[in-house]
């Protein structure tokens, strides 16, 4: 797999600019990744700077074309379906795009094999997390997120697991995100319905790493946690006020 990213500095009168010079080289169908100059706008002795990602990768089993700025999406090309797909908000302004549908293009353009020896090789190893989306109920739908993020460089592999077993559907996962350090990250998604004593564990395959990387995460119903016990705590509590203050009328009786 061969992966070119590209980071330039812009300035926040510059971030049109960016956008501009993007929709011409769509135009041209060609893949864009030539580094774009470093742009600095000063008024009143403030600079403000934002970073444009161009990722672009190609291989026997995995394709990205991706455009960000300042670590958030702007497009992503899927070639699985050979569709653009624009990620700005639609309140944005709008951006039109033509884009090569084959990949054939993709690797004739990067010529990947003769970019890569002007690179030098380095590798970041990921880390990983596993939460819920929301608060867990037993039985009700939740998502399970399993955040990847400080690897380099771009392919990584993440694979689920139920109960040891290996889990296919209901699983989703974004573009790569660039990070402010130059590392990557990505979420993957899997939609379940939590029983308690159920595992799940999402597994992370990188070439940085020296064995897979594994994160478990356990269905357990909710304790009657700290505010029960205070709760128990007060009634006792008031209780004992109470007992006391009769005694104490009774002997004056």
């Amino acid at each position: 797999m061969f992966f070119l990213a590209i980071t330039a500095v812009l300035s926040t009168e510059s971030k049109s600019k960016f956008i501009s010079e993007y929709k011409t080289c769509i135009k041209r169908d060609t893949v864009f990744y030539n580094p774009i100059s470093v742009l600095n706008y000063t008024i009143l002795f403030i600079t403000v700077l934002h970073k444009g990602h161009h990722l672009v990768g190609c291989s026997d089993t995995e394709r990205e074309d991706m455009y960000g700025l300042d670590g958030e999406e702007i497009y992503y090309y899927n070639f699985n379906k050979n569709k653009a797909v624009v990620a700005i908000p639609e309140f944005a302004d709008s951006v039109s795009f033509r884009f090569p549908t084959d990949f054939e293009p993709c690797v004739y353009n990067l010529k990947c094999k003769s970019v890569s020896i002007y690179f030098p090789v380095f590798t970041d190893p990921p880390q990983t997390s596993i939460y819920p989306r929301d608060d867990v109920v037993v039985s009700v739908e939740n998502t399970l997120i399993c955040h990847v993020t400080g690897f380099f460089p771009p392919p990584v592999r993440v694979s689920w697991s139920k109960n040891n077993v290996n889990v296919t559907e209901n699983i989703t996962l974004s573009q790569y995100r660039p990070s402010s350090d130059g590392t990557y990250n990505l979420f993957s998604m899997l939609k379940i319905i939590p029983l308690e004593g159920e595992t799940y564990s999402c597994t992370v395959n990188h070439k940085a790493l020296q064995q897979p990387q594994t994160k478990i995460w356990e269905a357990v119903l909710p304790g009657i946690g700290p505010s029960a016990f205070c709760g128990v705590g007060l009634t006792l509590g008031l209780f004992g006020v109470v007992t006391g203050c009769c005694n104490v009328l009774c002997k004056c009786n």
